[in-house]
């Protein structure tokens, strides 16, 4: 059995603390509206949320996977990196991460915000309409969109010209977009985690729950990179829920690929991960 490391074990603690505050503090919305990565131009947007989501997550089951997934290839990882080799290998591959989400999420955003600039709707008047809060039960509705632009219309003397129906659309699917790319998760650093793995012991047999084939480490971890890289281009999902931020997975693993690279490559030698 594996031998739990220090800062792995520490780690599982605070996203189960974590974890449990999201579920029992502020009626289940608190820790989520603090600590999980919203989009930057969300009102509910914080800086600290680029570290903090880190350590939240969806539900039991996203975070029993993540936790596992620590466990068992962070501590090997650990153990030959060290604790602080391990932390800045966790964080940056978290951060990587954000960046690759984001980057995707913006691809969509600036050319709606571009065109509603156009329209001649006003930057503020822009930020304002697509934080509305426009869901009903799970789902966001043109009608709540339709009701509270009217008011904000009206309390701003803004023309119903400007508003057509092209308009209307754009300003709905950016709402969407804006208050829909919430990031939680350790994944994004786990996936780094796993590159790292990879790397070190490429020959090590690795095996899906659901799939009991063994598979070599240097087949299977860009194996399921590339069914993310496939998920976030094409929408579809092989064996995540639909809702994952496949972009973050990829970031994950691209970083920490290219930090173990770096360590193992570096003519200094206080840098090698190998020496």
């Amino acid at each position: 059995m594996i031998k739990i490391t220090d800062t792995v074990k520490h780690l599982i603690i605070i996203n189960v603390l974590m974890f449990i505050g999201t579920m029992t503090v502020g009626d289940g919305r608190l820790f989520y509206d603090l600590f999980a990565m919203h989009f930057p131009a969300s009102d509910a947007f914080k800086p600290w949320q680029v570290v903090t989501h880190m350590f939240m997550h969806g539900g039991f089951t996203h975070l029993l996977f993540n936790m596992f997934a620590l466990w068992m290839f962070g501590s090997p990882v650990e153990q030959r990196l060290g604790r602080n080799k391990f932390l800045f290998l966790y964080f940056s591959a978290g951060l990587g991460a954000v960046l690759f989400q984001l980057a995707g999420y913006y691809w969509d955003y600036f050319p709606a915000l571009k065109s509603l600039l156009e329209s001649g709707l006003s930057t503020e008047a822009i930020n304002d309409i697509i934080n509305f809060n426009i869901l009903d039960g799970q789902q966001y509705t043109g009608q709540l969109l339709q009701e509270q632009l009217a008011t904000y219309m009206a309390d701003h003397n803004i023309s119903s010209n400007v508003i057509n129906q092209s308009v209307f659309q754009s300003l709905f699917e950016t709402n969407v977009l804006i208050n829909n790319s919430t990031m939680v998760g350790a994944s994004g650093c786990i996936m780094g985690v796993l590159a790292a793995f990879g790397m070190m012991n490429p020959n090590a047999e690795l095996m899906m729950l659901f799939l009991p084939i063994p598979i070599k480490a240097k087949y299977f971890i860009p194996g399921i990179i590339l069914l993310d890289v496939i998920s976030a281009f094409t929408g579809q999902s092989f064996f995540s829920p639909s809702n994952t931020a496949y972009l973050a997975h990829v970031g994950g693993a691209i970083i920490g690929f290219v930090i173990m690279w770096y360590w193992r490559k570096t003519q200094f030698n206080k840098n090698r991960w190998d020496r």
